[in-house]
């Protein structure tokens, strides 16, 4: 009788270490000392990417299934793993700017701005518009086509909500989820009821603000890096660099739970 035991399993292989390890290519000569820091601070991005986004959708299936307790576990690890990649942005600013232009021409039209995976987070917390997949591959954004037409993480916590009780409007619950959301009066009407009789449902709340305020400081400490580093200088991709990165601070994905602070 088998026990599932692999006896030729071994660290080096479960985790594919020397695959992992060969995914490192510096295209510089020499190369430049610097690259391999660059490369592996991006490539790990994107595996926090992918975490974060198995997280959320279990996030998702948990708050629609009303489970509190779970829900607060998920949503406290996702916040977690932001301070991890806020804290990633030290590591890149012990390269200064000479480090980086020693590089940087090697990069040509290749650009964070191509990221699939954070574009795919943005839709799920939300963001509706053609701008941000039009510049990917067609089965990536068929993909992220599919994410945008279906219940936001801020959807599946007002369904949470509802499922605990809370008169969330009809018209909120019954939306096209294919458009932007809009903040909505009722809705926040309803949350500061949560707040004050609902403890449970109200910690979700205060973990998801966690979260939207882990954003921000991710997205400000990305501008800063980026402009510590490059100035004003237009993206390797072609963007406009610093410019583009600014006009994405200070947009809560969580407007509701921010328009309530002041009526407390």
């Amino acid at each position: 009788m088998s026990d599932n035991f692999d006896s030729a399993l071994t660290y080096t292989s479960y985790l594919a270490v020397d695959e992992l390890l060969s995914l490192q290519r510096p295209l510089s000569v020499g190369p430049e000392h610097d690259e391999m820091l660059f490369i592996i601070i991006h490539q790990t991005y994107e595996l926090w990417f992918k975490q974060i986004i198995h997280e959320f959708l279990q996030a998702q299936r948990v708050l629609e299934s009303g489970d509190t307790h779970y829900s607060l576990a998920i949503l406290g690890r996702i916040r977690t793993i932001m301070k991890v990649c806020v804290t990633q942005i030290d590591i890149l600013e012990t390269m200064t700017p000479l480090q980086f232009n020693a590089f940087r021409s090697y990069l040509s039209s290749s650009s964070g701005f191509q990221s699939a995976q954070f574009r795919k987070v943005e839709a799920l917390l939300g963001r509706r518009d053609t701008k941000m997949a039009g510049h990917l591959p067609p089965d990536i954004q068929a993909e992220i086509t599919l994410i945008t037409s279906a219940n936001s993480v801020w959807d599946s916590a007002l369904a949470y909500l509802a499922k605990r009780g809370h008169a969330i409007p009809a018209e909120v619950l019954t939306r096209d989820r294919s458009l932007a959301y809009e903040a909505s009066l009722g809705v926040q009407d309803v949350l500061l009821d949560v707040h004050r009789n609902d403890p449970e449902s109200a910690g979700v709340c205060e973990r998801l603000l966690d979260i939207d305020e882990g954003i921000q400081e991710w997205r400000y400490r990305h501008v800063k890096m980026v402009e510590r580093t490059i100035g004003h200088k237009i993206g390797s991709g072609g963007s406009s660099g610093v410019e583009y990165l600014s006009s994405t601070l200070f947009n809560p994905v969580f407007k509701d739970l921010w328009e309530i602070r002041s009526r407390f």
